[in-house]
């Protein structure tokens, strides 16, 4: 058996990227109002967008399925061949087909076309024979080019599935922006992984061991120093005698009055009325006040009483999950 070399490989990978960037352009260069008409339909519909496609263009319509759910156009994916033996029940007028197929005559469509038509259910298209039964039957049509497939043999579908799923994200994109679909709205569609913990309050993230690095107005800087370094986070709250937060001293303080560490106290030092989120805020939404003010450390305040400290979280906190 012989092994390509790297550079063989790199070679073949480079023509394949570029075959299928350049139909992406071609796609790009004859997107019509074919495309916009197709969108229209798709927020209209007050049922579902069906998805559906044979084989691999089968694999890219369960994805465009998925991204049209998750950005705001309820979505689903039927399998042309379960269809015809009884899926076809879930069809129904309210509904839109989106269709897939490269030769737009995949004979395993043909029944969910058929049945399609007989129940008035409309029908976008989407394949690179304008002549084909799925184009003829279609609604609504997105044509695509006739870029040859980065398979080598022409038959491996590749270019046609690339440009299949590009139509896909951007009826799914163009729909969301038509909908005035939020930041809000997406991120409550996606509560596992990093996108749903970004919408869970800073609370859970307070450790609830330990006091808060915390001094007063008149604490000498060697405690508060240890103070700072007492939890990590390199901050120390300022607090008045009823324990409301007046400020907060950071590494940059400490740095900018090194001069007078020895004889300096906390309210000398202190940066007044520092920022700081109500408990309760989501973490997203501290992040973004964090980037936004350039700073590293914010104070979670007590939800019974937002004047007094709860927690204290770092934005490498936020970064390590």
């Amino acid at each position: 058996m012989l092994v390509a070399k790297h550079s063989d490989a790199k070679l073949h990978g480079l023509t394949v990227i570029r075959q299928e960037a350049e139909g992406l352009i071609q796609l790009a260069d004859q997107l019509d109002d074919g495309f916009s008409d197709a969108v229209a339909q798709i927020i209209d519909t007050q049922g579902r967008v069906i998805v559906s496609g044979m084989g691999k263009s089968g694999h890219v319509g369960r994805k465009i399925a998925a991204t049209l759910s998750a950005t705001g156009s309820p979505a689903f994916f039927v399998h042309p061949a379960e269809a015809s033996h009884g899926d076809l029940g879930l069809l129904k007028p309210v509904d839109t087909m989106l269709i897939l197929s490269n030769s737009g005559a995949t004979s395993e469509l043909r029944p969910l076309i058929a049945y399609a038509k007989s129940i008035k259910t409309p029908i976008i298209g989407i394949a690179s024979d304008a002549d084909s039964l799925l184009m003829r039957e279609a609604d609504f049509r997105i044509t695509l080019p006739k870029i040859p497939e980065a398979c080598p043999e022409r038959i491996a579908p590749t270019t046609s599935t690339t440009m299949m799923l590009a139509v896909g994200d951007a009826l799914a994109i163009a729909a969301m922006r038509e909908r005035g679909i939020s930041r809000a709205e997406l991120m409550q569609w996606h509560p596992g992984g990093s996108i749903g913990w970004r919408m869970l309050p800073v609370d859970s993230m307070l450790r609830r061991t330990g006091p808060l690095p915390l001094v007063t107005r008149s604490t000498g800087m060697r405690d508060v120093v240890i103070e700072m370094t007492s939890t990590g986070k390199g901050v120390a709250g300022v607090v008045d005698d009823d324990g409301n937060l007046i400020g907060i001293i950071t590494d940059g303080d400490l740095r900018r009055s090194f001069d007078r560490m020895l004889f300096a106290t906390a309210g000398e030092i202190m940066t007044v009325s520092p920022k700081t989120v109500p408990s309760g805020t989501r973490i997203e939404e501290a992040l973004t006040l964090m980037s936004q003010a350039k700073i590293t450390v914010i104070f979670v305040m007590r939800a019974d009483d937002p004047r007094k400290p709860a927690g204290v979280i770092h934005i490498h906190d936020i970064a390590a999950i």
